[in-house]
């Protein structure tokens, strides 16, 4: 199918209001800029009239060549019983400066009479007003019939009003937005193909994801018409977030042939979508799909044979379409072709029944029986493997380290202390540093300490920590495993460590995501020179 999609990300304004989410001005910035490298084509940007940071932003993007995108403002109707040139949100969205300008209205009868506080006619007023004003400004307008679903299910024909009041007062485009989010496919499909029949093309949608079900609608829609989908990148928005557009446009291209700007750059789909979660300070989950760390990892051993021999006997695409890649999953159940190729990433000549995947495979087995898990640590996998087969080299030597707590806390923002002396090349290093926590504390003294020598290193920081008990029974006496994830801005990476005592377990995973990070700018600069 070569029909035209439309993709309108709503992440800085949808976006932003999900929990936990606090763009700076800068971030905003940031995301517009790599929205526009993928091929976006409509940036909601934020409503100018909410805060005065949004109002900044518009005046700060002005200055930014966009190549792919159109920046969007986004505001409301005009109030109820008031003169447009006297509604101060209406002058927002025209001193904002945009070509493009999106305005939400009431579609919901309910809505209207309830919320509004007005009558049903007079909301027909303030919508055709609003548009014919903007439209007068020479605005592209897009229209957001807010509660549109809701609206048609209890009052059809006040819902199409809506509709039929804004493409007579000019709107570009009408979206359908099912606000609550509790609208079922079937009911998205049916509702698209009537309104389409009644109003003609230029139809969107905007789904919230309260069911779980914002990815299946918007797809939905697409099949019964829709030219114009919205949603946020990596589906955050507030509640349930919104559709989200990393899941959308993969499907959109790949699998059913439709025509987005987004196809040119779908390599690039997986590194942006990171990118954006790094900005936005959320962790992905790892089960997200194309994107996720987890969307083409494989675990058990006959899965890893199939794959090995025929990749489409368990994935649904080349994960490298979208920027993704392969991962085995090195555990208990792993067969030897696992192990193998994990040891084939870094030393593609060696043979399946060499004495080194047996090597291998004995030291995994041991640590796993001491409480070791490498599913989610290809770090540590790698440096096992170096050391397994005498590739190794340790970067530092550590001569002593000593954490310190405090108790009572009499600083309110660090409780520990960590003093550290390392070794390089023979020159020594001793530092200190205080943290949230002694392995905090620990984590920032190691660092401190070897960007002496690896200035690189000061674009490392840790994004997740995990800690579990490994035998309860045993009280504090238990061991306990810690997974780290690691990350430079680029890419992210895992590393455990296992100990009787959680600090030591901490330092294990710690040294390993440095190593491992150090190991891979020197291939880097390898493959550069070469």
């Amino acid at each position: 199918m070569n029909r035209r999609i439309e993709i309108f990300d709503s992440t800085l304004r949808d976006g932003a209001q999900g929990q936990g989410i606090s763009f700076s001005l800068e971030d905003k910035v940031k995301i517009v800029k790599a929205l526009d490298e993928i091929g976006i084509d409509y940036i909601e940007a934020g409503n100018p009239c909410s805060n005065p940071k949004d109002m900044e932003f518009f005046k700060i993007i002005k200055n930014i060549n966009l190549t792919n995108s159109k920046l969007v403002a986004f505001g409301a109707t005009r109030k109820p019983e008031i003169n447009i040139l006297n509604d101060e949100n209406i002058q927002s969205l025209i001193n904002a400066d945009t070509n493009v300008v999106s305005i939400f209205g009431k579609s919901w009868s309910f809505q209207v009479r309830e919320i509004l506080k007005t009558t049903l006619e007079e909301n027909l007023n303030m919508i055709k007003d609003t548009i014919e004003y903007l439209k007068s400004k020479n605005k592209e307008i897009i229209f957001d019939a807010e509660h549109f679903f809701d609206g048609f299910k209890e009052d059809k024909e006040y819902a199409l009003s809506t509709l039929k009041v804004a493409k007579e007062a000019g709107a570009n485009v009408l979206v359908l937005c099912d606000t609550n989010g509790g609208t079922l496919p079937t009911e998205i499909k049916n509702v698209l193909e009537e309104v389409i029949k009644v109003l003609g093309i230029n139809i969107g949608v905007h789904c919230h994801n309260d069911m779980g079900m914002a990815v299946a609608n918007s797809i939905i829609a697409v099949e019964a018409g829709a030219s114009h989908i919205q949603g946020t990148f990596i589906g955050v928005g507030e509640r349930c977030g919104n559709a989200n557009l990393s899941t959308i446009i993969p499907t959109l291209s790949l699998k059913m042939n439709y025509n987005l700007v987004v196809n040119n750059h779908i390599n690039d789909l997986t590194s942006k979508a990171r990118y954006i979660s790094e900005i936005s300070n959320i962790q992905l989950d790892d089960t997200t799909p194309y994107i996720g760390k987890s969307a083409f990892a494989h675990k058990g051993g006959m899965h890893i044979d199939a794959i090995c021999k025929m990749p489409k006997s368990y994935e649904h695409i080349d994960p490298e379409l979208i920027g993704n890649k392969r991962r085995f999953l090195v555990s208990e159940v792993s067969g030897k072709s696992t192990i193998l190729q994990e040891i084939h990433k870094i030393f593609p000549s060696v043979k399946k029944d060499g004495e080194e995947v047996k090597n291998v495979t004995k030291k995994l087995k041991e640590l796993e029986y001491d409480g070791y898990q490498f599913e989610g640590a290809e770090g540590t996998i790698e440096l096992l493997i170096r050391k397994t087969i005498g590739k190794y080299k340790p970067f530092f030597k550590l001569n002593h380290f000593k954490t310190i707590g405090e108790n009572p806390w009499n600083n309110s923002e660090f409780s520990s202390t960590a003093l550290i002396n390392i070794t390089v090349d023979g020159k020594t290093e001793m530092t200190a540093a205080e943290g949230d926590g002694p392995v905090n504390a620990l984590d920032k003294a190691l660092r401190k300490a070897l960007e002496v020598f690896y200035p690189e290193l000061r674009c490392v920081r840790l994004v997740d920590y995990k800690v579990r008990v490994l035998d309860s029974e045993s009280t504090t006496g238990a061991k306990v495993r810690v997974l780290i994830e690691s990350t430079d801005g680029n890419e992210s990476w895992s590393t455990v460590g296992v100990s009787k005592d959680v600090i030591q377990a901490s330092w294990i995973a710690l040294v390993d995501s440095i190593e491992y990070k150090l190991i891979k700018d020197i291939e880097r600069k390898a493959k550069a020179y070469f």
